[in-house]
């Protein structure tokens, strides 16, 4: 039996996975590191190519060994892939993969102490603690409007994006409030598209640094959330989007202006709220991603408010189960942080545990 099985190669399950070998664990001996991707980068590796390093939100380090200064002109995917590769390698972390976690069950589940079941394509894994990193990348979120099922134009949520080419000469509408919604608006429009921009509410820019004073006050803000077991925020209703020169040049020239709320899909056009319309053939629907724990639905983990109840990483209602890239820890911010606080968590709770037989 396993000690641990992290679920995830993202950047805070490699912390995680880290922080244990660090303490003592061997891996593929005392911990395993299942990984659903075809290769390393997590999420990153899916990012689309025009999304640069010096577009992309900051990469943080890993542990142990920091990223350095890679050309800021290259896409972020293939930057983060072949650090994340050579961390595994560096700090001898081997990830199985591709392998899909279906569910996280009891042994037992007559018995709260029981060991946990890890059911994947690849087999089981019988395991004493899970330290779960599953992110957001697989759990594209897709508002519902009324008419959107008529709406006779293409529909593309920012989880299957590749270019700005994909729409040239079509009549665009940009859905979502966040820094991606922005960076696809100017650069469809920078490629001649025909752009519009809707937001339930007033895009919030702001001039604030993005110093580690802020950090901790978003980080706060967040775990505020899920210490009630409510559903955690997007990243731009704790951040807002930093209103750098690019940005306020797209203001000024009218492609950065939101046009408001939805209210209905026609088949050719969209109603916005304040009833005008846009004649749109394209909507991108940059409307961002939730927490992927369809995994752990086993469990039973969720709240009457729809989130989980969580204590920094750790989840009350299930001592076997460590939570990383979930709220505060589902950023690059705070995901190095939240690894390391798993993998101690996870020692202290194995020295308490009875040593399995053998």
């Amino acid at each position: 039996m396993l000690d641990a099985v992290v679920i995830g190669a993202g950047q805070s399950g490699l912390s995680a996975a880290y922080y244990l070998a660090q303490r003592g664990l061997e891996p593929e001996r005392d911990f395993v590191v299942l990984d659903v991707n075809a290769g390393p980068g997590g999420a990153w590796r899916h990012r689309w190519p025009s999304l640069t390093l010096g577009a992309a939100h900051a990469v943080h380090d890993l542990p142990g060994m920091k990223l350095g200064e890679p050309d800021r002109h290259e896409p972020a995917s293939a930057v983060v892939s072949r650090y994340y590769g050579g961390y595994e390698d560096t700090f001898g972390l081997p990830v199985q993969r591709p392998v899909k976690v279906r569910a996280v069950r009891p042994l037992d589940p007559d018995d709260g102490e029981s060991a946990l079941v890890v059911e994947t394509d690849a087999g089981d894994f019988e395991t004493r603690l899970v330290i779960n990193g599953t992110g957001t990348w697989d759990k594209p979120y897709w508002p519902h409007y009324p008419g959107q099922q008529g709406f006779a134009g293409m529909q593309l949520h920012t989880h299957d994006f590749r270019s700005v080419a994909d729409f040239a000469g079509r009549r665009v509408l940009v859905v979502g409030a966040g820094t991606s919604a922005v960076q696809f608006l100017l650069q469809l429009a920078a490629a001649g598209v025909d752009t519009a921009w809707s937001t339930r509410r007033v895009p919030e820019f702001t001039t604030r640094v993005f110093d580690p004073e802020w950090g901790r006050d978003v980080e706060r803000s967040v775990n505020e959330r899920t210490a009630a077991g409510l559903p955690p925020l997007s990243v731009v209703a704790a951040t807002g989007i930093p209103l750098i020169e690019e940005y306020q040049r797209g203001i000024d020239g009218g492609v950065l202006v939101s046009r408001g709320g939805i209210d209905h899909l026609d088949v050719d056009k969209v109603v916005f709220a304040d009833g005008t319309s846009y004649d749109a053939d394209a909507i991108l629907w940059a409307t961002g991603f939730r927490a992927s724990l369809d995994h752990l639905a086993p469990l039973k983990l969720r709240e009457a408010g729809g989130g989980i109840l969580m204590d920094g990483v750790k989840v009350p209602k299930e001592p076997r189960l460590l939570l990383v890239g979930y709220g505060a820890s589902a950023s690059t911010l705070g995901a190095t942080r939240a690894g390391r606080a798993a993998a101690v968590e996870a020692m202290r709770r194995l020295a308490a545990m009875p040593q399995p037989v053998a």
